[in-house]
């Protein structure tokens, strides 16, 4: 006999908020610009109504210059996923 699976949708999001999520994105965010290589790189953190988040975008003229003709960041994207 098959029971109901209820899922419990505040707990989803109270873990997808919570500070290992949030440390684990970071880590990822911080490997990602640490391998983008010349220039610059902002990691920034922020939370949405369901889940935290980190982008990774170019601080300065050299970051943006190598990822819009070599494109560093988008190559150093495999830094992130371990």
């Amino acid at each position: 006999m098959l029971e109901k699976l209820e899922m419990n949708d505040a707990e989803f999001i109270r873990i997808l908020q919570g500070p290992e999520v949030q440390a684990d994105l970071l880590r990822r965010a911080q490997a990602i610009a640490g391998a983008a290589g010349e220039g610059s790189y902002d990691v920034t953190p922020s939370m949405t109504p369901t889940r935290a988040r980190v982008s990774v975008g170019t601080a300065d003229y050299a970051a943006r210059h190598s990822e819009a003709t070599v494109r560093s960041l988008t190559s150093a994207l495999d830094a992130g996923r371990g």
